[in-house]
């Protein structure tokens, strides 16, 4: 499999992860305070990240190395505020 195919794979991989959660709040399955939410954000984003680094795809990388950060600031704080936090 050529770097491009993987590449692509992995772009795919991490939309999925952050759009599919969006949908199920949009359909009001899912809550956006959820830690599932959260978490399934902070994975899609850093692993489009960090293929946006791979890539040199500053503008990409700004984008979604921003999401992750606050995806994890959000993250710690609901553990934070709640150690049961779900």
């Amino acid at each position: 499999m050529s770097i491009e195919a993987v590449s692509t794979v992995v772009q795919i991989a991490g939309s999925l992860l952050i759009l599919g959660p969006f949908v199920l709040v949009q359909l009001r399955r899912l809550r956006p305070e959820a830690r599932t939410y959260v978490v399934l954000n902070l994975v899609g984003s850093t692993v489009l990240a960090a293929d946006a680094l791979h890539g040199r795809q500053w503008g990409f990388l700004l984008l979604e190395g921003v999401w992750a950060v606050v995806s994890l600031a959000s993250l710690i704080r609901g553990t934070r505020r709640d150690p049961s936090y779900s």
